[in-house]
């Protein structure tokens, strides 16, 4: 039996000891080795795809990007590992696990439950991406874009506006443009606070309106186009949105 390859993603030295020491007394019932650890989810994204590991030890509450943030951005890879979620004393989270079936150990973590959870979770293999959404409090601070296994994270807060086109969604910010594949209502209801719709197929930030241009396209009736920083693209505003968008923009 090949051994089972866990990473252990962390922020705190002792739990990523604690964990490694539980794989060793688990050993003979359930070989593992060791496929990377990360000490905070940034790391954790970055690291990960390139480990070759089968199951995640994935803790919640970590600096700078949170467990359920990150294993969401490894759903998008073509082998993304099955997730076991650890936590402390996270009782809404541990609900969201228990309501959309995401697997989770508590602190202190038990061997027994340890290996439990290792073949479950080698058995299901990665959480579906929807109920990692489902179980999400708050919106992300990053998309992800995977390219050739690895998963390049584009802020949101610098992202100027999302624009769905057959399958793919563009996201663009002022110095490059990306391809994802959200749908786009997906994407208006996460982040409803920062964006708001122009067209049907298209969001814009709301920090980035610096204004409105009136245009007109040959003989058609003149419509309103969006101005936006740094993007010398005008987006037009469809007729059915226009009041909507500028009494929206006007009470940012």
């Amino acid at each position: 039996m090949n051994p089972l390859r866990v990473f252990i993603a962390d922020d705190e030295a002792p739990a990523r000891e604690r964990l490694r020491e539980l794989l060793t007394d688990i050993a003979a019932e359930l070989p593992t080795e060791v496929a990377g650890e990360a000490q905070n989810g940034l790391e954790t994204v970055e690291r990960l795809p390139a480990s070759g590991a089968h199951v995640l030890l994935l803790d919640i509450q970590m600096p700078g990007m949170g467990g359920l943030e990150v294993a969401r951005h490894l759903a998008g890879l073509p082998t993304a590992p099955a997730v076991v979620f650890v936590t402390a004393h996270d009782r809404h989270a541990v609900e969201a696990f228990e309501l959309n079936a995401l697997d989770y150990l508590m602190k202190p973590v038990r061997a027994a439950r340890l290996a439990a959870s290792l073949r479950k979770a080698a058995a299901a293999g990665p959480p579906p991406p929807q109920q990692l959404a489902h179980a999400a409090r708050q919106p992300r601070e990053y998309l992800s874009v995977v390219e050739r296994n690895r998963i390049v994270l584009v802020p949101v807060r610098e992202i100027v506006f999302l624009r769905a086109e057959l399958k793919y969604v563009t996201l663009r910010t002022r110095g490059a443009e990306h391809l994802i594949e959200e749908p786009l209502v997906a994407l208006e209801t996460e982040f409803a606070e920062r964006f708001v719709r122009v067209h049907r197929n298209c969001l814009v930030a709301r920090a980035a309106v610096r204004g409105f241009e009136r245009a007109a396209d040959g003989e058609e009736e003149p419509h309103w186009n969006v101005v936006l920083e740094g993007i010398a693209e005008r987006l037009p505003v469809s007729r059915r949105q226009w009041a909507a968008v500028r009494a929206l923009v006007r009470d940012a």
